[in-house]
């Protein structure tokens, strides 16, 4: 028997087919629990990460919000990954980098590059890295620039002067800029950069 397509399920849901998501829901239920059980390694929170999942599919669907059509799958993933991402939130702080960070020995991203890392860090530590990366395209041409070549390339000051052809205490007065203004940004957009 062939399967019914996602999409005509979807519109099957829409038109009062309570048993069309029934289908859908047990068609992925495994996949979507799978993942996000791999994710927070604990059955009981899984299960309500789970519900939620599909809480908010029905809610996004009922509110005809939905329009990936033929991609109704990706589209659960992702809503399973972004609940598992605010139940690490939920559960951590980190505190927000200060000024005082421009050592030479230090990196924003040292926490990001770990591949020891469990794997709802790595999730909490993409999301922090898009969300850094935002916020440095705010950023003034000059500061972008030291903190591009400080923390995506890895340069040491040395080189990042030599690169941009200032002296070593502009690239690090840049760089101390560029944090201070970062951290208002973080503060006047309300982020909250998480980590376990």
């Amino acid at each position: 028997m062939e399967l019914t397509d996602d999409s005509k399920l979807v519109d099957s849901f829409l038109k009062g087919d309570e048993s069309a998501l029934a289908e859908l829901i047990e068609r992925y239920k495994n996949k979507v629990f799978g993942f996000i059980f791999s994710k927070v390694l604990d059955k009981n929170i899984a299960e309500d990460i789970f519900q939620d999942t599909f809480v908010k599919v029905i809610l996004t669907l009922k509110e005809g919000k939905y329009s990936e059509e033929g991609k109704f799958l990706p589209w659960i993933m992702r809503i399973a990954h972004n609940l598992t991402i605010d139940h690490f939130r939920s559960k951590a702080r980190m505190p927000i980098i200060g000024e005082t960070f421009v050592n030479e020995d230090f990196s924003i991203f040292d926490f990001l590059a770990d591949p020891e890392d469990c794997s709802e860090t790595k999730i909490i530590k993409s999301q922090i890295d898009h969300d850094l990366r935002s916020i440095i395209e705010f950023l003034p041409e000059d500061q972008k620039e030291v903190l591009n070549l400080r923390i995506f390339k890895g340069l040491s000051f040395k080189e990042i002067a030599e690169e941009t052809d200032v002296s070593i205490n502009t690239a690090l007065g840049r760089m101390r800029y560029a944090l201070i203004n970062m951290r208002k940004l973080i503060d006047e957009h309300n982020l909250t950069l998480t980590i376990v």
